[in-house]
């Protein structure tokens, strides 16, 4: 069966079956024209939107359905971490070939699904609709968090340390190996790299401490690699930045990959996307404040550069000072 066999109203029931309960704080969700939520007291909310499109940002070829769903939601989690902002509530809206088989339908589903569960995050409603293009999952989330503890790009300041989460690299490879390899002929390294691509974990956790203890100046998520985001934060914040390629921390088995393909390690690693890390600077005299989010976090963190008044972004070398590359960008 395909979702074209099923009326609209026949897939939304088979999306309630696949999620948790609503909690208390929803007043009206799925079934009405709208959702209503109750807000969280004494906070403000951030909401964010992002979609994916088959062809684009997954290849219904070598992406399995469970994570296509992840990745849709994953992207906007992302985006509330780099804020500070606890993730409370998701709209999904999908626009479905006919011909999508319903199994694949499911997939998607339950992919989204267990991803909220594990963040506390609750499907509202959304929409559903037939396309003669690709399949296409567009989702909005809302998350909570105080006034004053919001994150955003701007606000670093010449002097400030740059911190990067996690580990670099690792997706885009990830992206390379499902491109060029028989999933039956992946190695174990292989099968670390596609996983990152497959099943990102965004950095929940370690963006609400941030904002919450007030440890980070600036911050910004790296769905679009990391040269686009120490761009976002110095155009955000009227700085320089100087990036240190030595101490940028990228995964080993991507690194080994990505040399035996014959590119550069650094360059790829830092203009390639899907990585889910954010990064952020912080106040040298504030190190105390990032040191308790570590603690709390269990995220490792790499000090990577430092925050200029000269307003030039670069990549420093053993063998001299380059620009920073661009990162993703849909448009040219």
């Amino acid at each position: 069966m395909t979702v074209g066999d099923l009326t609209e109203r026949e897939l939304i029931a088979r999306i309630q079956q696949r999620l948790a309960p609503a909690p208390a704080w929803m007043i009206v969700g799925i079934g009405d024209d709208a959702a209503v939520v109750q807000p969280e007291r004494n906070q403000v909310d951030a909401l964010t939107v992002d979609a994916i499109v088959d062809g684009i940002h997954f290849d219904r070829a070598f992406v399995p359905p469970e994570a296509i769903g992840h990745r849709a939601l994953a992207v906007n989690l992302s985006d509330l971490a780099a804020m500070g902002a606890a993730p409370r509530v998701a709209l999904l809206s999908m626009a479905l070939p006919a011909c999508v088989p319903l199994q694949e339908f499911d997939g998607i589903i339950d992919g989204l699904a267990a991803l909220a569960v594990r963040h506390h995050v609750h499907v509202a409603g959304g929409n559903l609709t037939r396309t003669p293009g690709p399949l296409t999952l567009d989702v909005t989330a809302l998350g909570a968090l105080k006034r004053r503890q919001t994150l955003t790009r701007a606000g670093a300041c010449p002097g400030d340390e740059v911190y990067v989460s996690g580990a670099i690299g690792a997706a885009a490879a990830g992206l390379a190996r499902l491109r060029a390899v028989d999933p039956h002929r992946l190695t174990p390294d292989d099968r670390h790299l596609t996983a990152a691509y497959l099943w990102p974990e965004p950095r929940v956790r370690l963006g609400t401490l941030l904002g919450r203890n007030r440890a980070a100046t600036s911050c910004v998520d790296l769905s679009d690699g990391l040269a686009d985001g120490v761009h976002q934060i110095a155009q955000a914040s009227g700085v320089g930045l100087r990036i240190e390629a030595d101490a940028l921390p990228i995964d080993e088995a991507a690194r080994g990959i990505l040399a035996a393909d014959g590119a550069d390690p650094v360059a790829a690693a830092v203009a390639g996307g899907d990585d889910y890390e954010l990064l952020f600077t912080v106040r040298p005299r504030t190190r105390g404040r990032l040191r308790a989010a570590i603690r709390h976090a269990g995220t490792p963190l790499t000090r990577i550069g430092v925050c200029t008044d000269d307003r030039q972004v670069v990549l420093v070398r053993t063998t001299g000072t380059e620009p920073m590359p661009s990162g993703y960008t849909h448009f040219r």
